[in-house]
């Protein structure tokens, strides 16, 4: 093709995609590969003598779409650093975009002032990906909604609930009811009744101080049914240990678990392991290893879903179809 000039003018006739992955959970990068066709990108992550993260990028970013798959989960900080490293990275080698693959965005629950002289550090990581040179975050189930605005760049925000839904389809109960372990996922608990067609439940609880609650009251009728308990993360299982040993004492035949998030601190696998809980039904946006994994634990993928996103982001075409 030529100008009005008579100079020559190359124009590509495709983009250029690469899948990257920090040291966070590159078995999930790995699989969301797989479900692309294509092979994860290579690039170096490791320390200096002192602790300090070195990144080095191994091919060609230049001009190209990098999307870098990267959940911000323990060690918090560590994994937090690495992806804004490798994004600077990237924007300084001429990426055409950077998209932060943030299956599980850390700091999510600091995300408003509960308290005088309290951090809002959702913002605060918000703030510091951008600067750092994503173009945009592909994550999933933000523990609240409002951490979308926190960013001045697109968000998409996944939801696991279809793939807790299909799961809870399959188990084909006969007589179910949702129940969510607080008054705040409510909403995320009747979305998911509405879905499968069932009752809601929501436990009324209050919590003292951090990682602690209390039950006080249940709200919905549980004798006789199959419970699902729905959360976003579990964390301690402190709280939805007590939820399910709630449920029953008032009638509840058995009681599941099912969460996005399986953060599993402290001693988390004991207590679950020794709960009255059937099954914990969990996703990979983590990394669950065996000495963290708690008994009758199942872990469902989120590669093939976070592989359309990425897939859909690439082509230009809408994301919104992921969420019905």
């Amino acid at each position: 093709m030529d100008d009005k000039n008579g100079v020559h003018l190359f124009l590509p006739s495709y983009k250029k995609l690469k899948l990257f992955t920090g040291l966070a959970h590159p078995e999930l990068a790995f699989e969301i590969a797989s479900h692309l066709g294509i092979g994860v990108s290579a690039m170096r992550v490791d320390r200096f003598k002192d602790g300090e993260i070195r990144v080095a990028i191994d091919e060609t970013v230049r001009g190209i779409d990098c999307f870098v798959v990267q959940p911000t989960c323990p060690p918090v900080n560590d994994n937090l650093m690495e992806l804004l490293i490798i994004a600077d990275a990237m924007r300084r080698a001429s990426a055409k975009t950077v998209t932060a693959v943030i299956p599980y965005y850390g700091y999510a629950r600091q995300d408003r002032k509960t308290r005088a002289r309290d951090p809002i550090t959702a913002k605060l990581v918000a703030n510091l990906l951008v600067t750092a040179g994503c173009d945009r975050v592909l994550t999933m189930d933000l523990h609240a909604g409002q951490i979308q605005g926190f960013f001045d760049i697109p968000v998409d925000p996944l939801l696991g609930m279809p793939i807790l839904v299909k799961y809870v389809e399959e188990c084909g109960f006969t007589d179910c009811v949702i129940a969510s372990p607080d008054i705040g996922g409510t909403v995320r608990a009747r979305a998911m009744a509405e879905k499968l067609g069932v009752g809601l439940v929501v436990i009324d609880k209050r919590r003292p101080a951090p990682n602690v609650s209390e039950v006080m009251h249940i709200i919905g009728d549980v004798k006789g049914k199959t419970v699902v308990l729905v959360d976003d993360i579990i964390d301690t299982g402190g709280t939805i240990v007590q939820a399910a040993e709630a449920l029953m004492d008032k009638g509840a035949k058995e009681v599941f678990a099912a969460c996005t998030h399986a953060l599993l601190s402290g001693r988390a696998k004991e207590v679950l392991s020794s709960s009255v809980l059937k099954k914990i039904i969990v996703t990979n946006t983590i990394p669950l290893t065996e000495d963290r994994r708690p008994e009758r634990t199942e872990v469902l993928s989120v590669a093939p879903l976070m592989a359309e996103a990425i897939k859909r982001i690439y082509q230009d075409l809408p994301v919104s179809p992921l969420f019905e």
